[in-house]
């Protein structure tokens, strides 16, 4: 089992990476996946899209976190899949 809650003492992690990090860590299922929109995610932390997307980059480039770019059937954009890494 994680300890989301380690999240805290990562010193160089921003504090709207260790929020998005959170909000991803309620929402995983067993594996660790998650996969709410953007837009839900800025909508539900009272926060800009764009300061999502910096937070999922500060993650990404942590190691706190991996994304995955998923699309429909039609081609078009879905919302992304995260994996919780640490």
């Amino acid at each position: 089992m994680r300890n989301d809650r380690k999240i805290y003492e990562e010193v160089e992690l921003s504090n709207r990476a260790k929020q998005v990090y959170l909000y991803l860590c309620d929402r995983a299922d067993a594996e660790g996946h998650s996969f709410p929109s953007q837009k839900r995610i800025a909508k539900d932390l009272s926060i800009s899209v764009r300061t999502v997307q910096r937070a999922i980059k500060d993650l990404e480039k942590s190691g706190h976190l991996q994304k995955e770019d998923r699309f429909r059937e039609n081609g078009g954009r879905s919302s992304c899949l995260y994996w919780i890494v640490k």
